[in-house]
């Protein structure tokens, strides 16, 4: 008499690239396999499953999440498995067929999607335009999104580099009397930055990526200069541009680059008498083709509940409803 806990499957894989699929050397699933002993087989297009009921129905999960990924991306990479083996094995369920295609990057924290509908059109248009500016408020997840994007993109092969910058304003206080050297002086303002990147990226593959510029944080006057080829840029905080910064960062990109620009142009932190090129540009590009504005409001908050009330308030006091 059989194992009443026992359970075969038969998993049919689509026509994928098997080789694409399974990884150079079957590393796509060799973490599987240690996880999984002797639980499955791969033979042509079939995956045959067996072993105690509630593995078996824990691999399948895993396999269809794998083959959902590979088919959408046309990427997998081992550590894209392990990320699905942790989620899956904890209950998450990472994907459905109707969020999958709001997925922008798998992290050891869980998935990265457009949450809201001004972040999937964010998505969208970063898809079909090389520069896109997200303007709006904060707690919208405009950088948080922006950079996700741009470490996927880096990921997939689709760009060799990142490069992410931001004015670095005096918001209160001078450089001149802050402790340090430059670099320290400068790593504040660019701190946002690297908090997102390591939500997203190993640290020890982080630390390897920036000690060979293949991630470069920097402040937005290092751009001067430079031409960006096959290169994913951010400008973040670019209310506190000038026009003239402005131009200089848009005329960086090289072939085969794409730009996103974000920024809140209630939070302008220039002297008095500037104008920010946040502003300016927005009237200046807005016929140009391959260029397009995506603006956030309150409704787009995906911080804490309170974030949305309290810019909320701001807005009813800056409106003169400040008696």
């Amino acid at each position: 008499m059989g194992d009443v806990n026992n359970l075969e499957k038969v998993i049919k894989i689509p026509p994928i690239d098997m080789i694409g699929f399974l990884g150079f050397n079957d590393m796509n699933i060799q973490p599987l396999e240690k996880m999984f002993l002797n639980s499955f087989t791969i033979r042509g297009e079939n995956i045959f499953l067996n072993g105690d009921s509630k593995q078996v129905l824990l691999l399948e999960k895993i396999f269809k999440e794998m083959i959902f990924v590979f088919k959408s991306t046309d990427n997998l990479t081992p550590q894209d498995v392990e990320t699905i083996i942790d989620l899956t094995t904890k209950g998450k369920e990472i994907i459905t067929e109707d969020e999958f295609n709001n997925i922008i990057l798998y992290t050891k924290h869980g998935t990265i999607k457009a949450k809201t509908p001004t972040q999937v059109e964010l998505f969208k248009s970063v898809q079909k335009n090389d520069i896109c500016f997200a303007i709006g408020p904060a707690g919208t997840g405009k950088t948080y999104l922006s950079v996700a994007l741009a470490v996927a993109a880096l990921q997939k092969g689709t760009v060799q580099r990142l490069i992410l910058a931001r004015p670095a304003v005096e918001a209160g206080e001078s450089l001149g009397f802050l402790p340090g050297d430059l670099k320290e002086k400068i790593d504040p303002y660019l701190r946002p930055l690297y908090d997102s990147l390591q939500d997203m990226i190993p640290v020890e593959q982080l630390k390897n990526y920036m000690e060979k510029n293949i991630i470069e944080i920097v402040p937005l006057a290092y751009m001067r200069g430079r031409t960006l080829n096959n290169a994913y840029v951010i400008l973040d905080e670019a209310q506190n541009c000038t026009n003239l910064q402005m131009k200089m960062f848009l005329t960086r990109l090289g072939p085969n680059s794409k730009a996103i620009i974000t920024g809140d142009v209630t939070q302008i932190d220039l002297p008095k008498n500037s104008i920010s090129g946040l502003v300016e540009i927005q009237k200046i590009l807005r016929s140009i083709e391959g260029v397009d504005f995506i603006k956030f409001a309150k409704r787009d908050v995906v911080r804490h509940k309170l974030v949305r009330d309290i810019i909320e308030a701001y807005e009813d006091y800056q409106n003169g409803d400040n008696k």
